[in-house]
C-alpha cells in the first residue's frame, strides 16, 4: 500500500489512484486558486501541478501537452496530480502561483 506525504500529512492509498483523488479525500487540496476553475482530473487547466518525489511514472501525453503550455514549463519537473497514478510511495509538494508554477530557485 503506497503513502503520499503532503503538507505534513501521511496518507495510505491502494495502489493505482490518482493523486489528486487521494488527496482531496484526505480533504487536502491542490489547488491554490478557485476550485470552480478546476478542470475536475480532466488534465486541462494545469491548476493541480505539483513537484513529486519518488516514481511517479511516465508523462501522459495529455499532462506533456498541458505542461507545455505557459505559465508551465515542461521542463519544470512538475506534475498534474490529476494525471498520476500512485503506484510507490510519494513526497508531493505545491507551489505558490495559480498554477502552483512558481518554484523558488534552488527547490527544483
Amino acid at each position: 500500500m503506497p503513502t503520499v506525504e503532503y503538507n505534513g500529512k501521511r496518507i495510505d492509498c491502494d495502489s493505482g489512484e490518482r493523486l489528486r483523488d487521494v488527496l482531496l479525500a484526505a480533504d487536502l487540496s491542490v489547488h491554490n486558486g478557485p476550485k470552480a476553475v478546476s478542470c475536475h482530473g480532466h488534465g486541462s487547466c494545469g491548476t493541480c501541478a505539483v513537484e513529486i518525489e519518488g516514481d511517479a511514472g511516465e508523462l501522459s501525453r495529455r499532462e506533456r501537452l498541458r505542461l507545455s503550455i505557459p505559465p508551465h514549463d515542461p521542463e519544470s519537473g512538475l506534475r498534474l496530480s490529476c494525471q498520476v497514478r500512485v503506484t510507490d510511495d510519494l513526497v508531493v509538494e505545491k507551489y505558490e502561483g495559480f498554477w502552483g508554477e512558481q518554484i523558488e530557485s534552488g527547490n527544483s
